[in-house]
């Protein structure tokens, strides 16, 4: 297997050179841990969150996910109050995700990681959790890319290319060297935005804009990089 590996400058042919990873939902899934945390806030304002509206926060910012929570409960707060609510939910939820282990890294994913970084694409985070660094730490997963671009770097949320454009500028390649691993539905659209190709994780009728659909990163080897 070793043998058939390629590094990306070794053949004219090859055009994928990056690697963009979004973290939530991709490499693990905190999406339970996020639900529990918004879930335990509308509960506090006295209304309920549904599991089906927080698939409709994957990939969002943690302001623009409160927006959206305030609005189902019909629930209306000043911005210092937003803060203070954004703040709470955090907290919440860190303290969830100080607990994770390697244990919960997704099907495939070190096998993946491993694979890819030895036949020589550069890796790269871009993510628009502004906790990726704790994730990665404790899921044993951060020596596997080069940078990190998360929700301290940037301004601008998914489906705006801004997270994934930074990372190919920091690893110093163009956005057409580069692909994206997303399982939203925002995500893909940024990645295409961007001018990268985009491999969706999750159902083909969900993301529709992607180049490759698979379910898991187990199904993928250096060879379907090549083949984009």
């Amino acid at each position: 297997m070793q043998k058939e590996l390629q590094t990306p400058n070794a053949s004219p042919q090859t055009r994928i050179k990056a690697c963009l990873f979004d973290l939530d939902g991709v490499l693990v899934d905190t999406a339970v841990y996020h639900y529990q945390a918004w879930k335990r806030l509308a509960n506090t304002m006295g209304f309920d969150f549904t599991e089906e509206q927080n698939e409709q926060l994957k990939g969002v910012s943690r302001v623009e996910s409160l927006n959206k929570i305030l609005a189902w409960g019909g629930v209306e707060k000043t911005e210092a109050e937003k803060e203070e609510l954004a703040t709470l939910k955090n907290s919440w939820y860190v303290e969830m995700i100080t607990k994770m282990t390697p244990a919960e890294v997704l099907p495939g994913t070190v096998d993946f990681l491993t694979e890819i970084h030895q036949a020589g694409y550069k890796l790269a985070l871009g993510s628009a959790s502004k906790n990726s660094g704790i994730i990665l730490e404790r899921t044993h997963l951060a020596h596997f890319f080069d940078e990190i671009v998360d929700g301290n770097m940037v301004t601008k949320s998914k489906p705006d290319p801004e997270v994934f454009l930074k990372g190919a500028e920091l690893l110093g390649f163009k956005p057409e060297e580069c692909v994206v691993f997303e399982d939203a539905v925002a995500g893909v659209e940024a990645a295409k935005r961007g001018g990268m190709k985009a491999i969706g994780i999750g159902e083909k009728s969900v993301l529709t804009k992607a180049d490759v659909v698979v379910s898991g990163l187990d199904k993928l080897t250096v060879k379907d990089l090549e083949e984009l």
